[in-house]
């Protein structure tokens, strides 16, 4: 029961409901007539069986002991736990396939990618560049693109590429920050991350460029589709971006900061995930 609950401590299920699920959600905004009970039941494959599988699959290889993105102690892996990651994913394909061949395919891609991000036969995560786009595009333009397929959306036009883009930006933002806080053990397995690689000021340059970058992007985006929503969610998200600023801008890289940059982070997305919540509350009263 102890190696079970160690597991569940992996999938990181609160990092993948409050940090990593604005994407899929913002995907519902954008489709006018939405399969609620799809579009749900699929959030739940999406964030658990292929994110918090994939999030187990990543730990496993990584074995961290220090402070990681959702877990300040990660409790030790055992080698059940690897099949088991690999399990939920394949069984979350096996339903993703019940959806649509299109959707099939892009879950497949985002398993792909977490695969060359986590594996020591590829490493990804280990080179700064391509670790930026393994999870722009597993955690970022795909979770957009699923969710908008699971809602009932389609075809996948040009607007819908452009929405993506801005997704990744923002959920990109603030992926190296908690690098930062593990560059001696990621140094130590001769990963070279984002964090290693450019430093705290690069990293803090990357959450400025990216996070306006999005932002804009989104906002545009959503005044296209509803002139108000778009105006609202663009203050909002900048006056999200002059708040976070301030802290990201402070940070020294010292381990005390660590619960200051996870609540940074979950304040930036879980600020994002309650708009799009109470959004999608107040179309379906209209």
């Amino acid at each position: 029961m102890k190696q079970i609950l160690n597991f569940f401590i992996h999938l990181r299920l609160h990092y993948q409901f409050f940090i990593l699920s604005g994407g899929y959600l913002i995907a519902a905004l954008f489709v006018d007539q939405v399969r609620w009970n799809q579009f749900g039941l699929q959030f739940l494959n999406v964030h658990v069986l292929l994110f918090g599988g994939a999030t187990a699959y990543n730990s496993w290889w990584d074995k961290d002991e220090g402070p990681i993105g959702g877990l300040k102690s990660p409790p030790k892996m055992k080698s059940w736990m690897w099949p088991a990651s690999m399990i939920m994913q394949y069984g979350g394909l096996a339903w993703a396939i019940t959806i649509g061949w299109n959707y099939a395919i892009i879950y497949v891609v985002s398993m792909f990618f977490f695969w060359l991000y986590s594996t020591p036969l590829a490493r990804w995560k280990g080179k700064p560049v391509l670790s930026i786009v393994a999870i722009g595009i597993s955690t970022g333009t795909n979770s957009f693109f699923m969710g908008y397929l699971a809602a009932g959306g389609y075809p996948i036009t040009y607007s819908e590429d452009l929405i993506t883009i801005g997704v990744a930006a923002i959920i990109l933002s603030l992926y190296p920050v908690s690098q930062i806080y593990q560059t001696e053990e990621d140094k130590s397995r001769g990963d070279r991350t984002f964090a290693v690689r450019y430093g705290i000021q690069g990293v803090k340059w990357f959450f400025s460029l990216m996070f306006l970058l999005g932002a804009s992007m989104l906002s545009v985006m959503l005044y296209l589709k509803n002139g108000q929503l778009g105006l609202v969610f663009g203050g909002l998200a900048l006056s999200a971006y002059a708040i976070l600023s301030v802290f990201v801008w402070k940070l020294k890289g010292d381990q005390h900061e660590y619960e200051i940059v996870m609540r940074m982070k979950f304040f930036a997305s879980f600020s994002f995930v309650a708009f799009i919540v109470g959004t999608l509350f107040l179309k379906t009263l209209l």
